[in-house]
């Protein structure tokens, strides 16, 4: 074997001893990357192991409380809810991880930008930054679904438009702490370019303060989604959505039918709940000073 497999190897094991760590050393962490395993698990196969096809209606089994047929009971159109939470954990997950990564990116790149470059390229962008802020960022994501379509598509982009200047301020600060640090200077000296030296010396650098903002914006992506949906900007129904189900379920509480709304609302709760807690997790996996 050669030395530089044998290097990748330990480099390998070495990783996965740190992510072993970070998981067991704090319970609530581990909590935190067990119910995300289990959203992750759920979003993946969960449309294969409901035993109910969550569409299908049942008039005459309508809105039947929790029983061994129906976990979660059903909804007013006889449609079992525990097959339409777990098959919407999919279209929920992919809307909050979709919309997450689009802003990073291009929040994340947009920062980066202006607080190493500064000038022309930090007043576009803070202006950019001040204007979709000026707006109440839920109203602004009404808007924008509302002009453009209530599609999956369109809620993952007025997901991501509204999320913008949290990243884009954050990557910015850590930029600019770090655009005149020593090791960037050393990068110049060696004659690296200052799209190399961003790319591949800040960038990392400032990756763990970002792997929290991930975290915090997921849960809020998945809110906001379920907002939309719950005033009937977002996903159409029949589609099982959790935002959905609560606003179905919202007027049968009074008459009885909690369990409409409960159970896809505690899921919405669980989903934000995992995702809050998950951030310091995830800043101590990429940080490379938490290193073993």
């Amino acid at each position: 074997m050669s030395l530089a497999s044998t290097g990748t190897t330990s480099a390998r094991e070495g990783l996965l001893a740190h992510a072993r760590h970070i998981v067991t050393e704090n319970p609530v962490t581990g909590l935190a990357f067990g119910l995300f395993a289990l959203f992750v698990l759920t979003a993946l196969i969960g449309h294969l192991i409901v035993p109910i096809d969550p569409l299908v209606s049942d008039t005459a089994a309508a809105l039947q409380p929790p029983s061994a047929r129906h976990w979660f009971g059903t909804d007013q159109l006889g449609r079992d809810i525990f097959a339409r939470v777990v098959v919407a954990t999919r279209l929920d997950m992919v809307i909050a991880i979709s919309s997450v990564a689009l802003v990073f990116f291009a929040g994340g790149l947009a920062g980066l930008a202006a607080g190493y470059f500064g000038g022309w390229t930090d007043r576009i962008i803070g202006r950019i930054c001040d204007t979709i802020m000026a707006f109440p960022l839920f109203v602004l994501a009404m808007g924008i679904v509302a002009a453009l379509g209530n599609t999956v598509t369109n809620i993952v982009i007025a997901t991501a438009i509204i999320n913008f200047p949290l990243y884009a301020r954050v990557a910015r600060a850590e930029a600019n702490i770090r655009r005149e640090a020593g090791f960037v200077q050393a990068a110049r000296l060696c004659g690296n370019s200052e799209i190399r030296i961003l790319l591949t010396q800040v960038a990392p650098n400032i990756l763990p303060i970002m792997m929290v903002q991930v975290s915090l914006t997921m849960g809020y992506a998945i809110l906001n989604a379920a907002g939309l949906s719950f005033i009937g900007l977002g996903v159409r129904p029949p589609t099982p959505e959790w935002g959905i189900m609560v606003a179905e379920g919202a007027s049968f509480i009074v008459s009885g039918e909690w369990w409409i709304a409960f159970f896809p609302g505690v899921t919405l709760m669980l989903a934000v709940f995992c995702f809050n807690l998950l951030g310091d997790g995830l800043r101590d996996l990429v940080d490379p000073q938490r290193r073993l």
